[in-house]
């Protein structure tokens, strides 16, 4: 007889082995790694280098900071969120959303583009990624949920009026002022528009039409990389310089320089709800994005691994002159369609970028403001998405006003409030909908063979004269105590000739300390006035804390049944013989063994011999 080798303790090694996964997670998919995935991934990485360029220009321009920081943000922070987050696919980098969060902030303490202002900006980053990065470690990855996606829309809609209202002034060759409001700036242009440069527009227009053409023809192509080079030729073509159009000049030739962010305590105080918010928002867009993407490669998402990898961009970017990163739309979705198969292509992509950047940057002299304004003009039409407003306007109302309030706040606000007064309608929502669960009526299918229990409001059927029989949809606790006992008083008040209520509990996940007391209290009321509560399909977390609360023993045992068939058998029994007597409904099959039974069984015989429809 062969003897049973016993397991091996665990050594001190084996859990490091065990552990290492968890704390590098690129060790886990490195060992994927290999010729034809290489391959696969080098290609993806050469076309998001591509596609970052001028997106990473015109979000520089939208945060108030030199071009070239848009290029660093897709440098180190990319590589680090890859090597460190759970997605595969997941491409990280500067967004309109983060970029105009930043600008809304400093740009109130310090002018854009200047070094005091570009400081300030790589502070909040750091601020953002300790934000992200302790979430991520305390193992928050759900805290993302209460960021909803009406807020995310309705705040990705307001920020693209904002950033298109911001480029009307570069799009239009005007002047106008800065830091005003949405309103002050709309007046402004209004009154300048006589003053506007036919030349700046016209490369303005050429630009952002060229972006859409291009797109509809072949949406694989760079479109706005190649429409800012043919808004370049025709600025050229009309000698732009010349006549008023102001060129973006040359970008230094460098890789992201060492930085180190500053700050004292009162800039940290002024700073921190703009982090939070840049935050929140880039981890519900990279965690949103992250999903989408695995639905289709079959990839599980770690929440809390990914707030990690993004934390850690942040913190690790602000340090080499990279402004707040997130998940970037547009560039997930182009690594996927590149056949990219793991996260070594977000790697391929910031090399790529680095060396394009030494080899080109001169050649963004030529490159007119006008035309960035038309790429940043379609990025902004990108960002509201249409379908999903109307998906949510058609479907949920209150979700609605969610959305609406977000877009006006964005509008009218500072966008940190904005996203706290959308995620805090959203909460209050959900908790009005959880403190007002409904009470459905129901009554039995004459049709159905088991004669089952229907919505009386889909289906008007005829209801037991002595029996109410309702089913709670919501948890009994102490928000909604108020509402059930309300409910309750309304129905038998409604329905005073039905006696008793049956509740149907199979909807009731769990149940307070105030939901017992209040259910105590009913029930004794409703015994005091000669009526009687009864409970059917509690479930048996329910079941117990109602035995332990001591409400069972007030209810009555008796009247708390395992499900509706025996409740409905048990009930019938117990109702007043002399109403049945002489009651016409007889909505149970056991009601015919009450009194008068017989006789509405033999008339009911008589109707189906002669092809009327029975009672």
């Amino acid at each position: 007889m062969e003897q049973c080798e016993l397991p091996r303790p665990k050594t001190r090694g084996d859990r490091i082995k065990a552990a290492l996964p968890h704390i590098l997670p690129f060790l886990s998919w490195w060992p994927l790694v290999n010729r034809r995935t290489a391959r696969a991934d080098l290609w993806a990485g050469l076309t998001g280098a591509v596609i970052v360029l001028p997106q990473g220009v015109a979000f520089a321009a939208i945060a108030g900071l030199p071009p070239v920081y848009g290029l660093y943000a897709a440098m180190v922070p990319v590589v680090v969120a890859a090597l460190f987050g759970s997605s595969f696919h997941l491409i990280s980098g500067p967004t309109t959303t983060a970029s105009l969060v930043i600008f809304a902030n400093v740009s109130q303490l310090s002018a854009p583009g200047s070094p005091d202002y570009l400081n300030l900006v790589l502070a909040l980053t750091l601020l953002a990624g300790i934000f992200k990065l302790g979430l991520g470690l305390a193992r928050l990855g759900g805290v993302v949920n209460f960021v909803s996606h009406s807020v995310v829309t309705g705040f990705m809609a307001g920020a693209a009026i904002l950033i298109a209202t911001s480029q009307l002034g570069h799009f239009c060759g005007l002047t106008l002022p800065r830091g005003g409001s949405f309103l002050d700036t709309w007046i402004a242009l209004i009154s300048h528009l006589p003053d506007v440069n036919p030349r700046v527009l016209c490369i303005g227009v050429t630009t952002l039409f060229c972006a859409v053409a291009i797109r509809k023809l072949n949406p694989k192509a760079p479109a706005l990389l190649l429409a800012m080079v043919i808004g370049s030729l025709v600025s050229m073509a009309i000698n732009g310089p010349a006549h008023g159009v102001a060129l973006v000049g040359a970008l230094p030739a460098s890789l992201p320089p060492l930085s180190l962010p500053r700050f004292d305590l009162d800039t940290l105080r002024i700073l921190v709800p703009g982090a939070v918010a840049v935050g929140m928002l880039g981890l519900a867009e990279a965690v949103s994005i992250a999903r989408a993407v695995a639905t289709r490669s079959h990839q599980h998402i770690d929440n809390s691994q990914e707030f990690i990898g993004q934390g850690l961009a942040n913190v690790v970017g602000s340090f080499f002159s990279a402004y707040a990163t997130s998940g970037s739309f547009t560039r997930t979705g182009v690594n996927f369609d590149a056949g990219a198969k793991t996260p070594l292509a977000a790697v391929f992509s910031a090399v790529f970028l680095a060396a394009i950047v030494l080899l080109i940057a001169p050649l963004s002299a030529a490159l007119p403001i006008a035309s960035m304004a038309g790429v940043i003009l379609v990025v902004a039409a990108g960002l509201i998405n249409i379908p999903a407003i109307r998906h949510i306007v058609k479907t949920d109302k209150g979700e609605a006003g969610v959305l609406l309030a977000t877009l006006l706040a964005t509008l009218f606000t500072e966008l940190q409030f904005a996203i706290y007064a959308g995620v805090i309608l959203s909460l209050l929502l959900y908790l009005r909908r959880t403190s007002h669960p409904h009470f459905i009526t129901l009554a039995p299918d004459p049709d159905s063979p088991h004669r089952a229990l229907v919505n009386v409001r889909r289906r008007p059927l005829p209801e037991c004269p002595q029996l109410k029989i309702l089913r709670l949809d919501g948890s009994i606790f102490f928000g909604a105590v108020n509402h059930i006992a309300e409910e309750l008083h309304r129905i038998a008040e409604k329905s005073p000739e039905q006696c008793h209520i049956l509740i149907l509990g199979s909807g009731i996940n769990f149940i307070d300390a105030g939901g017992c007391h209040m259910l105590f209290h009913e029930a004794g009321t409703m015994r005091l006035s000669g009526r009687e509560i009864f409970f059917c399909s509690l479930k048996s977390e329910v079941l117990e804390l109602l035995r332990r609360g001591g409400c069972l023993a007030r209810i009555g045992p008796q009247n708390v049944f395992p499900d509706k068939s025996t409740a409905i058998a048990g009930i019938i029994s117990r109702l007043d013989p002399e109403r049945c007597a002489c009651c016409h409904t007889r909505v149970f099959a056991e009601c015919a063994a009450r009194p008068g039974g017989e006789e509405e069984g033999e008339v009911r015989k008589e109707m189906e011999a002669a092809g009327g429809k029975p009672f």
